[in-house]
Parts: structure tokens; sequence; C-alpha cells
């Protein structure tokens, strides 16, 4: 019975802890901490809020919603404040114009009986019209000529010519600098001659030797084939 009964509890499966309490609104906490020996105040009730009023709460298409990050929020202000502030400067610049203005000397009002004019105090007077007068006028030009060749660009001579006397045999003497040329090239040619000739004698020596190898050979298996044939026809004869 006990086997029977570990059985059946071994194939009941077993059921997670769970527990869940009903929802309720998260109590109002003071900001600051109570001073010590405050009197203790009662709870206050509950509030209730609808969270359809409440400002942080999107409501409606989430996608097109465009959230404007802090960083672009103060350079868009920061764009305002310098436009406000050259505004003002225009504004400014304007009102000290129209002071200046206002300030400048100008031509007191011609007395009764007189009248300004405007004259020209030029040198030469000129007359003045609406239209400029133009004039036609015909002239003719020269064939088209050939352009002259560059000429050549010789550069503006600098500096001083100076000359000196070198008389033979100063600089350079031919018979004594030619003698370690004259030397190395001698040495090097008698260098490469003899190891040419060493070569060639090192290899008729080794011919040498081979014919001779090559007789000593011969002679040899003469004398093989002969003591086999002396052999073999002793053996016949038997």
């Amino acid at each position: 019975h006990t086997a029977k009964i570990e059985m059946a509890e071994a194939a009941v499966p077993a059921v997670p802890y769970s527990y869940c309490s009903q929802p309720r609104a998260v109590l109002a906490r003071p900001k600051y901490r109570a001073a010590p020996g405050a009197a203790v105040l009662e709870k206050e009730p509950v509030r209730y809020a609808n969270i359809m009023y409440d400002r942080r709460v999107v409501r409606g298409n989430t996608y097109a919603l465009q959230v404007i990050p802090v960083v672009c929020f103060f350079i868009t202000r920061l764009k305002l404040l310098e436009a406000q502030k050259k505004r003002e400067a225009w504004k400014r610049a304007q009102a000290r114009r129209r002071i200046k203005e206002q300030m400048r000397l100008r031509t007191p009002e011609a007395v009764e009986g007189r009248e300004h004019v405007q004259v020209q105090t030029e040198l030469y007077l000129e007359e003045i019209s609406d239209r400029i007068i133009e004039v036609d006028t015909e002239c003719q030009t020269d064939a088209f000529l050939d352009r002259p060749p560059t000429p050549l660009f010789i550069p503006a001579k600098t500096g001083k010519d100076v000359a000196t006397q070198i008389e033979e045999g100063e600089l350079f003497d031919f018979d004594l600098e030619v003698k370690p040329i004259l030397e190395v090239l001698i040495g090097k040619t008698i260098e490469q001659a003899s190891l040419e000739v060493m070569e060639e004698e090192e290899l008729a020596q080794l011919r040498a030797h081979q014919r001779a190898y090559a007789e000593v050979r011969n002679a040899e298996l003469a004398e093989v084939q002969r003591l086999e044939e002396q052999d073999r026809r002793y053996r016949e004869e038997k």
C-alpha cells in the first residue's frame, strides 16, 4: 500500500505557488520625512484619480507623436533668443538713425520772395537731361597679324666673373692617377686567367682518371669473361 500511495503522489503534478490581491490605489506619501517628536497625523482618505485626465498619458496615435529631445529644445530656445536680440539691435539702430537725421542741420527755409534752386558747383558745367546723348561712330581695325615668337628667356646675370690660371700638371697627372687603376685591372685579369687555367687542368686530370679507370675496368671485365669461358670449357670437357 505504501508503494501505491507514493506512485499516486508522484503522478499528481506539483502546482506552483502564486499569490494575487485586488488592485488598489497607491497611498499618498509625504515628500519629506517627519521631524522627530512631531505628532502623527491621521492618514488622509484615498484619493482616486481619473487616468484619462493625467497629462503623462498620451492619447491617440503614438506613431505620429513628435517628442522633442532636451538638446533640440535648448537649441531652438537659443535660436529664438538670438533672433530676438537681432530684432532688438535692428530696432535700436533704426532709432539711432532717426535721431541722427533729426539732429542733422538742414538748410533754413527761404525768405519771402525767394526760393531755393539746385545749381552745379563743379568746375565744368554739364547739361543735365533725362536722355543720355548717343552717337554712332565707325572705325576700321587692322588685319590680324601673326604673333611674333616669344623671345628666349635669359635670366639676368648675377655676381662677378672671376678667372684663374691652371698650369699643366697642377690638377691631374695621368701617369700617377692611372697607376692604381691599371694595377686593379691587370690583377683582376691575371687572377681570372689563373682560375680558368687551374679549372682546365683540373678537368684534364679528371678526364685522365676517368680514362685510366675505364681501361682498368675493361681489362678486369675481359679477364672475368676469359675465366668464365675457361671454366665453361672445363665443365663441358668433364
